[in-house]
């Protein structure tokens, strides 16, 4: 190690080491307005029954509810906020050892210079870390934009409903049906979200049914046509292959669906004796290759990056105009 990169990664760890106590300040101060907001939540519930129990008119009860929803939402916010920077403060400790044993001039297990590897080990852990927030705020904007106000307005529906009921029966049963098909709705898509996080069938039956399953699913919901092709010989992978597997595709479709413009995907699948092959081909307009080059696309420098520490390799197919492939391979075991 030299004395520039011993200055470097000193550097970078009194950064760290100030980050973490910058982020410590932050959680503290969080926990404090959590616990703030949730006394508050508490009293206009409180309230709330109270309106209830006095037999309030509906307007009146329509204020106390925007008003416990209000809350209810400032409390989903805040618990999000303080979770994520609880996540941020553990990927700081985890990146602090690492930079602890640069620091050192700790050497790795296969006689690599700490200097070499220790950069490879930190790109690795930021990438890893920057694509791991970017979809955990993906799915807590969808889940506080979707399932969380859907659950919220239940709440109301539920309550107008049921003061409907000894004024107007006909009007409490619409929106008794009404409530049915939000319920319904809003049931679907928490599934589609666990799906997403962690198809169980991936455990159980293996990554060909998981994929299959995922692209009919995918179709639904975006409306591109999804067509999965398996040659080679259909067999269980280790486990470790099957989910980064079908994380590099679930990022594939989604980058199709979101910057292609595609009508039609294609996802091929190679099982040959000693390696794997992934390809997925749109028709969407394609992109400029140099460009990429300057993209803060963390899914594809990740799948670029897993795909070389299993012994394969990555590529990209495209021009402006004329779609897009995408592939990698992995050795595999037979």
């Amino acid at each position: 190690m030299s004395n520039q990169e011993t200055v470097d990664y000193k550097t970078e760890l009194d950064e760290t080491q100030r980050a973490l106590r910058e982020i410590t300040l932050m959680i503290e101060q969080s926990q404090g307005e959590l616990s703030k907001i949730t006394q508050r939540n508490t009293a206009i519930t409180s309230h709330l029954q109270q309106v209830q129990k006095q037999g309030a008119g509906l307007e009146e009860i329509r204020m106390a509810y925007d008003s416990a929803l209000d809350t209810q939402q400032r409390l989903f916010v805040m618990r999000g906020q303080l979770e994520k920077l609880q996540n941020d403060k553990l990927h700081l400790e985890k990146y602090k050892v690492v930079l602890e044993k640069l620091v050192s001039g700790v050497q790795e297990a296969d006689g690599a210079p700490a200097s070499v590897s220790g950069k490879s080990q930190m790109a690795g852990i930021e990438m890893i870390v920057n694509a791991q927030e970017a979809e955990r705020q993906r799915l807590s904007r969808q889940m506080h934009d979707g399932p969380a106000q859907a659950l919220s307005n239940f709440i109301l529906q539920t309550e107008i409903a049921m003061r409907l009921l000894d004024v107007d029966p006909a009007q409490a049963k619409d929106e008794l049906g009404n409530l049915k098909a939000s319920a319904m709705g809003t049931f679907q898509k928490v599934r589609n979200f666990i799906f997403e996080l962690r198809p169980m069938m991936l455990d159980d039956l293996g990554l060909i049914p998981t994929l299959r399953k995922y692209s009919e699913a995918f179709k639904e919901q975006t409306g591109l046509e999804v067509g999965v092709t398996i040659t080679g010989t259909e067999r269980r992978l280790e486990p470790y292959l099957e989910v980064m597997i079908f994380r590099a595709v679930q990022e594939l479709l989604g980058n199709a669906a979101r910057h292609s413009q595609a009508t039609v995907v294609k996802v091929h699948l190679d099982l040959g004796n000693d390696f794997l092959r992934v390809s997925v081909d749109d028709n969407g307009k394609g992109f400029d290759q140099e460009s990429l080059k300057e993209s803060t696309n963390l899914g594809l420098k990740l799948i670029r990056e897993r795909a070389e520490m299993l012994g394969g390799n990555f590529e990209i197919d495209s021009t402006v105009g004329s779609g897009a492939r995408i592939s990698f391979t992995v050795q595999s075991k037979t």
